[in-house]
């Protein structure tokens, strides 16, 4: 199996995290597979805007998101309006793709999934509506951009994020959608950092890689 390195990097930037992404796509384009990151990240406040991002799915205005600490940021990812907050887990996997984008997704869901069935909570894909979801509420959201067969950016899974957050926006372009978290629903003190590796290792298995220990590092990462 090809070697996935999967690094915990803490609280990074969004935009410092996707200056890294393409920095490593860009090394893999040139031919270097252990270039092969899964980069796991917490972000400060920030509602990005995917490439099919409706203005009006921002609820906030300019003066309430800076009031709230809440930055806005575009992003080549595909997908409408999300939002990313302390206490989420984003998992960014920068990879060449070896069985097509669905597959991809289906692979960040399973481990999304494991995740929560390791704390007693039953999730699953909705394709239809991509995303991870107990019940009706979602609890990870995909945004994936592909260049050349090498993918970048991934999935937002709430740990124990704010869940109030997502009243600023129209989450996906999905009205009448709740987010849930799993602190809330296990009501159990929960952080990224903790279930970094857990999703890691299944991530790895879901999309038949072999990986070696998760790493913690700061920014840059050669």
């Amino acid at each position: 199996m090809t070697p996935l390195a999967a690094v915990w990097l803490g609280r990074v930037g969004y935009a410092a995290a996707v200056e890294l992404q393409e920095r490593l796509r860009r090394r893999i384009l040139d031919g270097d597979r252990g270039a092969e990151t899964l980069l796991l990240v917490e972000h400060d406040a920030v509602i990005t805007l995917g490439r099919g991002a409706r203005a009006e799915h921002v609820l906030a205005s300019p003066s309430e998101l800076r009031a709230r600490g809440v930055a806005v940021e575009r992003s080549s990812r595909g997908g409408d309006v999300t939002y990313h907050g302390p206490g989420q887990l984003v998992a960014y996997p920068v990879m060449r793709l070896e069985r097509g984008v669905v597959a991809h997704v289906e692979a960040m869901a399973a481990a999304c999934i494991d995740v929560a069935a390791s704390l007693g909570v039953r999730a699953r894909f909705r394709r239809e509506c991509p995303g991870v979801w107990v019940g009706d509420d979602k609890l990870a959201a995909f945004g994936v951009h592909v260049h050349r067969r090498v993918a970048a950016h991934g999935v937002a899974l709430n740990v124990s994020t704010a869940l109030d957050a997502f009243d600023l926006i129209v989450p996906c372009g999905l009205k009448n959608t709740r987010a849930t978290s799993l602190a809330a629903l296990t009501g159990r003190a929960l952080a990224p950092a903790d279930l970094a590796p857990p999703f890691a290792d299944a991530f790895a298995r879901a999309a038949g890689r072999a990986i070696p220990p998760l790493l913690s590092r700061s920014l840059p990462v050669e």
